[in-house]
């Protein structure tokens, strides 16, 4: 998992409320094995005009300059609501972004967004359009909890500390206990053998 500290990139407005994860990654793609191909999938629907992914909907955000470069997703409340799919977070992050802005999220997407490196930043919605009103790029520091606008406004966001943490080090679940590989050697070492 890629370490994330301060990362300065364009934002993409995408301000709708209750942007579901079928919305995110449709269910027909989700039968690969790896985390990787499915950036090309996301937002499907929104973003090809055709079933098979070749014509780009015109219309679309993502699909025109400059957001087609966004690495930070604007949303509106309640983003990544529907099913707990972690292939949402896996699609957001193939794509290539670092993370998403919004008033609030589903539980269980803003849980798999952290165990997949990707910074959920809840801010008020007033301070969310903020952000949208501007095509300059933001820079979110997740080392001082603060999302600076390219005005320099700054936005201070809360982060449960464990999961800052583990952010800051590049470490997902897996990580996290092997970092503590040490410790768990000499806890095994101090056991009777018939254990």
């Amino acid at each position: 998992m890629q370490a994330f500290t301060q990362h300065t990139g364009i934002a993409a407005p995408l301000l709708h409320a209750n942007i579901d994860t079928d919305q995110l990654i449709p269910k027909q793609f989700l039968a690969k094995v790896s985390r990787e191909g499915f950036g090309v999938h996301l937002f499907h629907d929104w973003r090809y005009l055709d079933d098979a992914g070749e014509q780009l909907n015109p219309e679309f955000i993502l699909n025109q300059a400059p957001f087609n470069g966004a690495t930070i997703l604007l949303a509106g409340e309640n983003f990544g609501c529907g099913s707990s799919r972690e292939h949402a977070p896996w699609a957001l992050e193939d794509f290539g972004f670092r993370a998403v802005i919004a008033p609030s999220f589903a539980d269980i997407f803003y849980q798999n967004s952290i165990n997949n490196g990707l910074l959920p930043v809840v801010l008020p919605v007033q301070q969310v359009e903020q952000l949208a009103s501007s095509m300059a790029p933001i820079q979110i520091d997740l080392v001082d909890k603060v999302v600076i606008s390219s005005q320099g406004d700054r936005f201070a966001f809360e982060l449960d500390e464990a999961a800052r943490q583990n952010l800051l080090q590049g470490l997902d679940a897996i990580g996290e206990t092997l970092a503590l590989q040490q410790q768990i050697s000499a806890f095994e070492q101090q056991q009777p053998s018939w254990r």
